[in-house]
């Protein structure tokens, strides 16, 4: 039996059928597919669902027909990707020689195409969370990759190969850069319509190599270069063209944030983080993940982080820091007044994310299985260690898979970034739908359920002891 959708939700598809259907060249070919479909039986149903409640998949399915219909001939709709598929599908897109201009072209084409079947699946529960979030990371590290790759050597024609100096027996070896990810890019849970958090870093100072069929190039130090090329792929990334956008870009997240350089040399990054990391700084290094450059040089950056976001001995000061960042937090949220937010505010996302990574930080130094960017796998380990009741973290990972799902619908109603809760009527109805309730009460119900799950256990955890009796 198929499913009955409000009349709002319903409307909103009629409307973007019919304009489809003036849109495609082939007026038939729909109505065929929805008569008849034997290859995808839940097609009609599936159809309904996401052009009457995701505005940005309806808009983009009538503003470009033939991509919509090469998508569903393709069966790309029904099955899952690995993370070698984005990379090898947007590798084929572009020529030997791709220009800057070509790669923001394709780079967009691309991710319109890769977000519409990732929307469609999650909100058609093809894919559960962890399919999704990976999704939307691998389409952030193929557009990272590729664009370095095309970026390095296009730079390189410009000012020259970067190469290290000093150490005996390699002087002149190629340098590239290293790109980590941090927060949920990091952590492989990337949500749909979510902005990508950077630090960029090289091996070793020195300065780039002529190339030699341009003995009169320019030459320039490693650091000159590599902050041209991090510039050149934040805009092939974050840009805003006709054709939209890739991802937005946060470098906040660096060494000294917006005043600090846009990319430093290892020895910059151990001297900051050995003399001058502060404890939030161990708190986002928890997620960080290097996603781009050398293996080689990405293990050894990895031995300078680690040692800095975990501590050989039980770090119970780290839980003292964490609930001065909180407080902080909350502070804020009351005055922009976002108790709505289901990231933000109380029993939401942040507060899982808290719970889990202050365990991290305390036990990783004394637990390598703690250490790891997976919100499940830590959890996981937690509750195999006896850290915290079973009972409870399967129920912080319940409520983390509701509000997550329910951050994915509000983001994939028109590609936008936000985790706040509509107010009207059509915005709540989609929300309940895409959950799978039949009215918005029924959903509010359950979220506040979850989110007073997340809440009593986070008290528990961070009770600030001066207020204590």
């Amino acid at each position: 039996m198929s499913r009955t959708f409000p009349a709002l939700i319903t409307a909103k598809y009629q409307r973007y059928l019919e304009g489809f259907q003036t849109a495609h060249s082939d007026s038939a070919w729909l109505s065929n597919l929805l008569d008849n479909n034997p290859k995808y039986p839940l097609f009609a149903e599936h159809l309904q669902l996401l052009w009457g409640c995701s505005d940005f998949v309806g808009q983009q399915c009538q503003l470009h027909p033939i991509e919509f219909q090469e998508l569903v001939e393709s069966g790309d709709l029904q099955r899952s990707y690995s993370p070698e598929d984005y990379q090898r599908r947007i590798e084929h897109r572009l020529p030997s020689d791709c220009s800057e201009e070509q790669l923001c072209e394709q780079l967009r084409l691309f991710r319109r195409r890769e977000l519409i079947r990732i929307i469609w699946r999650d909100f058609s529960r093809q894919a559960p969370l962890l399919e999704t979030t990976a999704d939307m990371t691998a389409l952030a590290e193929s557009a990272i990759n590729v664009s370095l790759s095309v970026l390095h050597r296009i730079t390189c024609e410009e000012l020259g190969t970067p190469c290290r100096e000093g150490a005996k027996g390699t002087e002149g070896a190629e340098q590239h850069m290293i790109v980590v990810a941090m927060g949920k890019m990091g952590a492989q849970e990337l949500n749909i319509s979510s902005d990508i958090d950077l630090i960029f870093a090289y091996p070793r100072k020195g300065e780039t190599r002529r190339s030699a069929s341009s003995p009169r190039q320019k030459t320039v130090s490693n650091q000159e270069f590599f902050t041209r090329l991090g510039q050149k792929l934040i805009a092939a990334l974050d840009s805003k063209t006709v054709d939209g956008f890739v991802f937005r870009v946060d470098m906040r997240l660096r060494p000294y944030g917006q005043s600090g350089a846009l990319v430093l040399s290892f020895d910059a990054l151990e001297e900051y983080y050995q003399t001058q990391g502060r404890e939030w700084e161990r708190y986002a290094m928890v997620k960080a993940r290097a996603v781009a450059g050398v293996q080689s040089d990405r293990d050894y950056l990895d031995t300078i982080l680690r040692p800095f976001t975990y501590r050989k001995y039980l770090d119970f000061g780290a839980i003292e820091a964490l609930r001065d960042l909180k407080r902080t937090i909350d502070r804020e949220l009351q005055r922009k007044g976002m108790q709505a937010d289901i990231k933000l505010g109380p029993g939401g996302i942040r507060e899982v994310e808290f719970i889990t990574q202050a365990f991290q930080l305390i036990r990783g130094g004394r637990n390598s299985d703690l250490q790891t960017q997976s919100l499940y796998k830590a959890l996981q380990q937690l509750s195999a260690d006896q850290v915290l009741d079973p009972g409870d973290i399967n129920g912080l990972w319940q409520a983390y898979i509701f509000l997550r799902n329910t951050e994915h619908a509000l983001q994939g109603i028109a590609d936008k970034q936000t985790q706040e809760l509509p107010g009207d009527e059509l915005g709540q109805l989609r929300v309940a739908t895409i959950l799978g309730f039949d009215n918005w009460q029924d959903f509010d119900h359950s979220l506040q359920q979850q989110r007073q799950h997340v809440k009593k256990i986070f008290a528990d955890i961070f009770a600030d002891p001066e207020k204590a009796d």
